[in-house]
């Protein structure tokens, strides 16, 4: 199923906002798995396979596919404070290129 990015009404998105509200998805999705860690890794282990984990990560934390395989697919490494803080400023940071109006 394709990811619906969420848009403005009556304004075409061009290339540039739609790349930074995938991203932004992504960083969102990163961030709420790294609030919810445990739950995440208990709903990862209790899944038969990655399909059932991806989407039963996805309905956990409210995101969709996009989010639900970036997910999946982070490394450990990564929930760390410092790393979760570089995620933040990241999404921040994309937060305040898109336009006010949406």
């Amino acid at each position: 199923m394709p990811q619906v990015l969420p848009s403005c009404k009556n304004r075409r998105m061009d290339e540039d906002e739609r790349h930074t509200r995938e991203e932004l998805m992504i960083l969102d999705a990163l961030l709420r798995a790294m609030d919810r860690r445990d739950e995440v890794f208990q709903m990862i282990e209790d899944s038969e396979n990655v399909d059932e984990a991806r989407r039963g990560v996805g309905q956990l934390l409210g995101v969709g596919e996009l989010g639900s395989r970036a997910v999946l697919d982070l490394q450990v490494s990564r929930l760390t404070r410092d790393q979760r803080q570089r995620l933040a400023s990241r999404a921040a940071e994309l937060r305040s290129q898109l336009p006010d109006d949406c």
